[in-house]
């Protein structure tokens, strides 16, 4: 059974909400993939029993505020800033999934010192030229119509992206994509406008890349890794939803980076 409790913190445009993991030493912040929310993170979780961890559901998604305008990648970055600061932390890690990723850079910028790591599930090292190729297939919404035709739009569109016959996590990713069917259109635009190898090339903290050979980000682990040599690959399977997928060797990955 999941010892994960729920809360809100406060920002300067809404509320923030985020799933814990009661633990000691210093907290773990976890950051989602669009179109989901901090569950996803439930298995890593249960796998740190003794590990502080909050996993925040972006604005826009899960039970956090929506934005009223289209915000940008750096917004982002403040808002979880401020929930983090709302709640009291200090130093922290940062555990980013794709759009976790982009967030995690303009955290960093903001507040280098405090950030004691960043590990980067499917980073996001991309030319301009392929973030406006990647805008053509992830950014449209799914929006709501008269016929309902958008749920069988988006119930397909979650299975080519790798949910691999698991109905419960099929359907909990459908439940989220629908919810957030603005936000994901919010979050992929701010991903594209986003310059993600200059925040990238200017982090200096310990760095753990990893990505499945069927994530869609797969092809650029390497060109992030040659980024920042110093960082750290490890393998890790599920495609592009790992941390459901393959929690176990996430897990055995972080633990190790972070010698906890």
């Amino acid at each position: 059974m999941s010892s994960i409790t729920k809360g809100y913190s406060d920002c300067s445009a809404g509320q923030i909400h985020f799933h814990k993991n009661e633990g000691d030493g210093v907290p773990i912040i976890f950051l989602h993939q669009t179109a989901s929310s901090g569950k996803m993170f439930y298995k890593v979780m249960d796998r740190l029993p003794n590990v502080l961890g909050y996993a925040f559901d972006t604005p826009g998604f899960g039970n956090s505020f929506n934005p009223i305008n289209m915000p940008s990648m750096p917004e982002f970055g403040k808002w979880i800033t401020e929930a983090i600061d709302s709640i009291g932390i200090k130093e922290f890690h940062i555990v980013g999934h794709h759009t976790g990723t982009c967030i995690s850079v303009e955290i960093y910028k903001l507040i280098p010192d405090r950030v004691k790591s960043c590990t980067m599930i499917g980073p996001v090292p991309l030319t301009e030229e392929e973030r406006n190729e990647f805008r053509k297939y992830y950014s449209s919404p799914f929006s709501p119509d008269k016929n309902g035709d958008y749920i069988k739009t988006t119930w397909d569109y979650l299975n080519g992206l790798g949910i691999k016959s698991d109905l419960d996590l099929h359907h909990r990713e459908f439940i989220d994509t629908c919810r957030a069917y603005m936000g994901r259109y919010h979050a992929y635009s701010a991903v594209w406008d986003q310059d993600f190898v200059s925040l990238y090339k200017k982090i200096e903290c310990p760095l753990l890349l990893m990505a499945a050979p069927d994530d869609v980000l797969y092809p650029y682990l390497d060109r992030a890794h040659k980024m920042k040599p110093g960082s750290i690959v490890k393998p890790v399977e599920g495609a592009n939803f790992e941390p459901d997928h393959d929690p176990d060797s996430i897990v055995v990955a972080v633990k190790s980076f972070l010698n906890i």
